[in-house]
């Protein structure tokens, strides 16, 4: 053979192989990111074993998470459960190396298709220790405020993505009907049209869908944006008595007119996945309802997202929980399941399924629908080209400009129920330059309980070393005149209160954490000593009650001897925000989001109702204007004693005001 002989058979088994690989290289699809997303899902779908389709389906838990387990099963999602966290304390950066790794793991497998990492950020990023908490639900409902929402899903997106997650299980639009549920306060409002509106924060948390997207596509708008997570589908907020995970009693009608409005606004917006409840609708359980998730969900609503289960969700399809798991596996993926939370017990969940399956039980199209749909929103997110996190966003949690932001919503949140006894001349807005006062109650020192549930751990914690903010007290004591000397007694007795001549008394009371169930309560009662506290204080010094609560509580029984009462729900780390307000740097803007009770029997009582008859209305919150406000408004009438300010239905004199609590000594000189 010649060389030329030689070198042009070479040079043909070159071409032979280049164009192997060049048609293999097209052939993978699926890794092409320049092709629809639609044609990367039906190519990466042709090239799945039965074994791998599975795998995508489970979700569990970072504490059975490894390399290996990723690799072997294909697993398609992690997840840190609440108070999840790589280490106590542990920084952006501890987050990004945990989660990178598991990554590795993923795509180490045969098709090298990346796990998402899921987290539960409520109320900001709520598991990670500095960042920032913003109010829970209940308090934005409050704000009335759907840009306000919008931009705290843009902050809680970049905090989410600082950590290297880039999925969270928010927001919660449940319709909460019935304050003794424990899970009120992840819901905005009674009102279905408030929680309609504060849907929001979904584009804040994934990104304004493009002009052209179909309905119910997910969408999300790149590496500072989070897939979001509408929950819990559907009903959660109208059990019978507010009993957590029970028994929505329910026609059609009022399912669809109350409780699932919110639900196609989500659509709408792009919501990426959706939730199934733990509770029932007429007795049948909301994780094997077929009729709502499949046919209404997906097939009316047209949604192309993934419905993910609760913890442990499809367990508790039967009663004990696991008690059939099989029956529970094959009734949740035939209703529209896709996704399982498993989160522990992986390996059970994916043998069952797999034999439901082999054995014709569950169609191999009910399996590619579900995995279609979780690549959609994979390919969706970026993570084929970016599956592994950098540490570019780390600075963005808990910044500064994010503690501004919910500094904002804790003042917008506050709802003003009473100011001045008997429609009298007000307490509010404190006087900065008072000689000495009182701050009281369980609630005044206590980062824990002014953040509540979920938080740093599942239930929340009491104290102020968990993670970084601001105390009630430490915020009145920094926006008081240096030289007002401020008196701290957690529950201090009559006697103190009348020997010390204080000008007045801040009391900060409520409800201390909790979560779920462990929240249920028939009595929606204050925490003790909290009553005790408002009887020794009030009866001898003019006070300002300020409630810290998930819900509204009893308060008629203490109403009388209180000068003003403030509903401040759970505001999150960002006390400054209530002192704000209090001392007048601020108005009053919040309305009541729930109908304030007046006794338990009265429950469940909504606006509308035909024996409507609260303490305090839907809606119901005395406004204010600002020291600054008032200044001006008084000045500008000459101080001649003429009407300046309209607080609730109370028309007042600049003078006689501004006088009585030093603000023309102040501004006026």
């Amino acid at each position: 053979m010649t060389r030329f002989s030689v070198l042009a058979l070479v040079a043909l088994v070159w071409v032979s192989w280049w164009a192997a690989m060049a048609e293999e290289i097209e052939y993978m699809k699926y890794k092409d990111p320049k092709q629809p997303v639609a044609v990367r899902v039906r190519d990466l779908l042709s090239r799945m074993t039965l074994e791998e389709k599975i795998g995508q389906m489970t979700q569990i838990d970072k504490s059975v998470a490894n390399v290996l387990t990723l690799r072997t099963y294909s697993i398609g999602s992690v997840l840190s459960g609440g108070g999840s966290a790589p280490l106590p304390d542990a920084s952006a950066e501890d987050w990004i190396n945990m989660i990178n790794e598991f990554q590795k793991g993923a795509l180490s497998s045969r098709l090298g298709i990346p796990m998402i990492y899921g987290i539960d950020a409520v109320h900001g990023h709520n598991n990670v220790y500095n960042a920032t908490i913003f109010p829970h639900n209940i308090g934005l409902g409050a704000t009335r405020d759907p840009d306000l929402a919008r931009r705290i899903g843009v902050a809680t997106a970049l905090e989410v993505r600082a950590t290297g997650i880039p999925y969270v299980f928010a927001p919660c639009i449940a319709v909460c009907r019935d304050p003794r549920w424990g899970r009120c306060y992840e819901s905005y409002s009674e009102d279905h049209k408030i929680v309609q509106e504060m849907t929001e924060i979904i584009p804040g948390l994934q990104g304004d869908i493009p002009a052209n997207s179909r309905k119910g596509v997910p969408y999300v708008g790149g590496k500072t944006k989070v897939a979001a997570c509408a929950k819990h589908f559907v009903g959660d907020g109208g059990t019978v008595k507010g009993i957590n995970e029970n028994n929505t009693l329910l026609d059609m009608h009022g399912l669809l007119s109350i409780h699932m409005p919110a639900y196609s606004d989500a659509i709408i917006k792009g919501v990426s996945t959706v939730m199934a409840s733990y509770s029932s609708w007429n007795g049948e359980k909301m994780h094997a309802n077929r009729e709502l998730i499949t046919g209404f969900l997906k097939d009316t609503l047209k949604f192309k997202g993934f419905v993910i289960s609760d913890w442990e969700g499809i367990d508790r399809i039967t009663s004990p929980p696991h008690s059939n798991y099989s029956y529970s596996v094959q009734a949740a993926v035939e209703a529209g399941i896709d996704m399982v939370m498993v989160p522990f017990n992986y390996s059970e969940f994916i043998n069952d399924l797999t034999n439901l399956v082999k054995n014709n039980v569950i169609p191999i199209d009910r399996i590619n629908d579900a995995v279609g749909r979780i690549l959609l929103v994979k390919f969706t997110l970026g993570l084929f080209e970016n599956p592994l996190a950098d540490f570019s966003l780390v600075n963005e949690l808990g910044s500064q400009a994010h503690r501004d932001l919910a500094r904002e919503a804790v003042r917008k949140s506050l709802v003003l129920l009473k100011n001045g006894k008997n429609e009298t001349t007000p307490l509010l807005p404190l006087y900065k330059k008072a000689h000495k006062i009182l701050v009281a109650g369980s609630h005044a020192n206590n980062l824990g309980y002014q953040c509540g549930g979920w938080t740093i751990s599942w239930e929340g914690f009491s104290g102020n070393n968990s993670t970084r903010g601001t105390t009630i007290l430490d915020a009145i004591k920094s926006t008081v005149d240096p030289s007002t000397e401020t008196v701290y007694n957690e529950n201090p007795d009559a006697d103190f209160v009348k020997s010390n001549n204080f000008a007045y008394a801040v009391i900060v009371v409520g409800e201390h954490t909790y979560v779920e169930t462990l929240g249920d309560s028939i009595t929606l009662t204050m925490e003790d000593p909290g009553p005790t506290v408002i009887s020794n204080v009030c009866q001898s010094v003019k006070c300002v009650v300020v409630i810290i609560s998930g819900r509204p509580i009893v308060i008629e029984p203490y109403l009388s001897p209180v000068d003003a009462l403030v509903a401040a729900w759970l505001p999150g780390t960002e006390g400054q925000g209530i002192a704000d307000v209090l001392f007048g740097d601020y108005g009053f803007t919040g309305k009541l989001p729930m109908t304030w009770f007046r006794t338990v029997d009265q429950l469940p009582m909504n606006y509308g109702d035909p024996h409507y008859d609260p303490l305090f209305t839907l809606g119901f919150g005395l406004k204010t204007e600002s020291v600054t406000e008032l200044v001006a408004r008084s000045t500008s009438a000459g101080c001649a004693g003429r009407p300046y300010a309209l607080l609730g239905d109370e028309v007042l004199s600049s003078s006689l005001q501004l006088n009585k609590i030093g603000f023309l000594e102040d501004f006026v000189g």
